[in-house]
């Protein structure tokens, strides 16, 4: 890193610059320009991917592709199948969408730390690379994990909706879990059960966003440890890569886990709305 950084930072400056985003500001706030950037493009690849296996899949021996993005199309709507009840229809494609989107995102943690620096470094110089910052796993970001996760809460919300209808959506906010017998036993328990239901609904969305976001940001910081600590010399160099290679193989199970447990809590979640209290 002290090709990218500067020499002299040490591993402060070195996990500083990898943890700062390419940010534009605007108004009282930053976008974040590498999480978008990274995040849209991980998008349009899943779209291309699995949209030119559904045009050119056989009904004979399907090929190696083919075969592998059913092999993911069955797992998903199994596990929608087991967890949800309903009409799956539009429930399967939601799952897959954020399995294979939050898996890709994952993965890029398991690129080469450096890479960005490098490609900068080689094609613009080291005091260009100085002042640039690229952090491309887009499920570190806070921004990405909630902006993932504040729209299957709406999505929960419409279930909720549409399951017991609007106006029993809104009873059950003001009778559930607490039940009583009685108008005036009712009025006193509806703030309650109001402010139950209203922390049981924001803590889903808030939730799913820091869970991802705690173990991706967490590998991502132990790269940069590992990076740091052991690929600052040629002696160093072989260790370095033995403990990224170890990490790296330990932190696919992560990127798997983390996609799975986000994607079936939503299905979780969806299929809750139809039950009552």
């Amino acid at each position: 890193m002290s090709e990218q950084t500067g020499s002299g930072g040490g591993l402060n400056e070195y996990i500083q610059h990898h943890l700062t985003q390419n940010t534009i500001q605007l108004g009282g706030g930053g976008f974040h320009v590498d999480t978008w950037v990274v995040s849209l493009v991980l998008g349009l690849i899943f779209i291309l991917w699995f949209g030119l296996a559904a045009r050119r899949a056989t009904a004979g021996v399907p090929s190696k592709g083919q075969a592998f993005v059913e092999l993911i199309l069955e797992f998903i709507d199994g596990q929608v199948k087991d967890t949800f009840h309903g009409d799956r229809s539009s429930i399967t494609p939601l799952a897959l969408t954020i399995f294979v989107w939050v898996v890709l995102m994952n993965g890029m943690d398991l690129l080469p730390l450096d890479m960005p620096g490098w490609i900068v470094k080689t094609t613009a110089g080291a005091e260009v690379a100085h002042h640039t910052y690229f952090r491309w796993v887009p499920t570190a970001d806070l921004n990405t994990t909630f902006g993932l996760s504040i729209p299957v809460f709406f999505i929960i919300l419409y279930h909720s909706m549409k399951a017991k209808g609007i106006g029993g959506f809104g009873k059950e906010l003001l009778t559930a879990p607490f039940h009583a017998h009685g108008t005036v036993a009712k009025i006193v328990l509806a703030p309650a059960n109001l402010g139950l239901n209203l922390i049981e609904y924001c803590v889903k969305p808030v939730s799913l966003a820091m869970r991802l976001f705690g173990n991706m940001y967490g590998g991502e910081l132990v790269f940069m440890l590992i990076a740091g600590l052991l690929g600052g010399s040629l002696v160093m160099f072989v260790p370095g890569v033995i403990f990224n290679a170890a990490w790296a193989l330990f932190h696919i199970l992560i990127v798997l886990l983390q996609a799975f447990i986000f994607m079936i809590l939503t299905v979780v979640y969806i299929a809750g709305a139809y039950e009552s209290h």
